[in-house]
């Protein structure tokens, strides 16, 4: 017999794996612009921009306006997402926001890109 917690964590990595795959890729998609999009991912190769460890784009050196627009308007599409799926899960927003960072995006950070850790430190892959 499954426990509560075991149940609503797989709930959840199903519901992430989904908010990923439509959610953040699509919510991001429809709350940017393709050159903001192309911004960003310039960004990340450059190092400029990272993802972190609560789910959302940072921004790791100084920053243009265009970058600056386009990493909140990626943020806010994803804390969107984030909120929808806490709700269905029974949890709150950023805890829902760093389990998809452990589960869906850390794993997608290619060679040499940068990311903020939990201990707020920037890392290189």
């Amino acid at each position: 017999m499954e426990t509560m917690t075991s149940m609503t964590f797989r709930k959840f990595f199903v519901l992430g794996a989904a908010v990923v795959a439509l959610g953040v890729a699509a919510g991001a998609a429809f709350a940017q612009t393709p050159e903001q999009k192309s911004l960003i991912d310039a960004a990340k190769a450059q190092g400029v921009v990272g993802e972190q460890a609560d789910g959302y784009l940072g921004i790791r050196t100084s920053a243009d306006p265009d970058l600056q627009t386009a990493v909140t308007a990626t943020n806010s599409a994803r804390r969107r997402v984030y909120a929808a799926s806490a709700a269905d899960v029974g949890t709150s927003t950023e805890v829902a926001a760093a389990r998809m960072f452990e589960s869906q995006l850390l794993p997608r950070i290619s060679t040499g890109q940068w990311y903020r850790n939990a201990s707020g430190q920037w890392v290189q892959r």
